[in-house]
């Protein structure tokens, strides 16, 4: 198994806060591109211990090598925070309780009754929504989500830690009535936190460099 090395992500940031106008940019205007404390390996046992799952390998790695929280896309990663003992992702609606439960879902869906009105074109229904019957009975939409990251108005970007899309990268813009969707790299393959933060990363800096 390759090692997953995060060492350049700071670097790379503190290059982006120095950069002239690095304030007014709107990729790092919300964090200021910093990243706040990485975790200790005792305090990632804790939380692990505490959530009851493993977290993703890439994710995992990157709160030992690079940051408990800060700097990401759109409003930043939300960050780790431990109060009486107890571990949360601070101003994140992640259900410490359910993420050892199973995120069902391998294809993008919009769940019942936040449906406007069915697509037009036969077949384009199939392309991004389950069937019914595809979704095990009782489970809840956002059990095993990690809810990273905040697009504002209440969408969000999600980090499947349990279930048969354990790894992938989903949005959940179900406050849209879009529903909960995969993320994909361009070649179409499932995007998982290390594809989504590196393009994040990428972009910022070829928005400010050019390169």
């Amino acid at each position: 198994m390759t090692e997953i090395d995060w060492s350049d992500i700071r670097p790379r940031l503190a290059a982006l806060a120095a950069h002239p106008g690095a304030s007014e940019d709107y990729l790092g205007s919300s964090h200021g591109w910093e990243l706040e404390p990485s975790l200790t390996a005792a305090e990632l046992a804790d939380l692990e211990t505490q959530i009851g799952v493993e977290l993703p390998a890439d994710y995992r790695a990157f709160l030992l090598q690079a940051g408990r929280g800060g700097a990401g896309p759109a409003c930043g990663l939300s960050p780790l925070r431990r109060e009486d003992g107890r571990w949360t992702w601070a101003e994140s609606p992640t259900s410490i309780s359910t993420l050892t439960r199973a995120f069902a879902h391998i294809r993008g869906f919009i769940p019942d009754g936040h449906l406007r009105e069915r697509p037009a074109i036969s077949g384009v229904e199939d392309l991004w929504c389950e069937a019914p019957e595809d979704v095990p009975e009782g489970a809840a939409h956002s059990d095993g989500l990690l809810y990273l990251c905040t697009l504002g108005c209440a969408l969000w970007v999600t980090l499947v830690v349990s279930g048969p899309s354990r790894g992938q990268i989903w949005s959940d813009f179900s406050a849209d009535e879009e529903g909960f969707q995969p993320e994909q790299n361009p070649d179409g393959s499932r995007m998982t936190f290390t594809d989504w933060y590196r393009r994040w990363l990428t972009e910022a800096e070829t928005s400010a460099f050019g390169r």
